[in-house]
């Protein structure tokens, strides 16, 4: 993996916060560095787009990350890898990036390539304090990330139209944008014709527009992408060995 060397990967990871408190405040110190000016790759590009996500077992304490890499032309599988942890930190509505991160992490590094892109099974800009999952995981490995979730979280917006590729701006006003009014923080998408949206947003290095046109390219039959569809049913069956052994 690389960064954009203005942040220690190995230093964050060895000081994570294990409360509410000093998840909140590792947020609001690292959300300055997302970087949205820069476009991404292109869509079908020559390379590999990688698909993250996580499973869990409170139970066992228990958490399976998997880092799937396709082909961002073809979409084929060409390499997988997963990692099992510990949950280490509580429950808590939007930080769950907090619970996440170290095992992706621990997954993505067990790849042979850097990935050219990476999709989060979750929020980027779209999340009250502007920093979810895929904005924090792009922030400290330097990553182009996007975030692909399966519902809006806090953020609002008008159903879009029912064609494939329509869409509809994803509005928050959290008022994390520091003026209190609304903010455009992503984009409802319809990725197959009929089927309910999925909701794009920006994690870092890389445009709304592009963030959405890699998300159609990448769910050519389905609502959710392939790279999320490979990583959530990879990231299941890590799981169900961890808990057998």
């Amino acid at each position: 993996m690389t960064n954009d060397g203005t942040i220690n990967l190995e230093d964050e990871l060895a000081h994570w916060p294990t409360d509410e408190t000093g998840a909140l405040a590792v947020q609001d110190r690292l959300r300055v560095h997302v970087r949205r000016e820069q476009s991404g790759p292109e869509p079908g590009f020559a390379g590999t787009v990688v698909g993250v996500d996580v499973a869990y077992d409170d139970e066992h304490d228990l958490v399976a990350a998997a880092a799937v890499a396709l082909d961002a032309v073809t979409l084929a599988v060409v390499e997988e890898a997963t990692a099992v942890g510990r949950v280490s930190f509580p429950y808590v509505p939007g930080l769950l990036a907090f619970r996440e991160i170290p095992t992706v992490v621990d997954a993505l590094g067990r790849l042979s390539r850097t990935p050219d892109l990476v999709v989060c099974d979750g929020y980027g800009l779209a999340h009250p304090r502007r920093f979810g999952l895929a904005s924090h995981l792009g922030v400290l490995t330097g990553l182009p990330t996007i975030g692909v979730a399966k519902n809006p979280f806090t953020s609002r917006y008008e159903l879009p139209g029912a064609e494939r590729g329509a869409s509809s701006p994803l509005v928050d006003g959290s008022g994390a944008a520091g003026d209190g009014g609304d903010e455009v923080v992503g984009r409802a998408l319809r990725t197959q014709k009929g089927v309910k949206p999925v909701f794009v947003s920006v994690g870092h290095r890389i445009d709304l527009d592009r963030a959405c046109a890699h998300t159609l390219h990448l769910a050519p039959k389905y609502r959710i992408p392939e790279t999320t569809r490979a990583a959530d049913a990879l990231c299941r069956r890590a799981l169900a060995e961890a808990r057998a052994d």
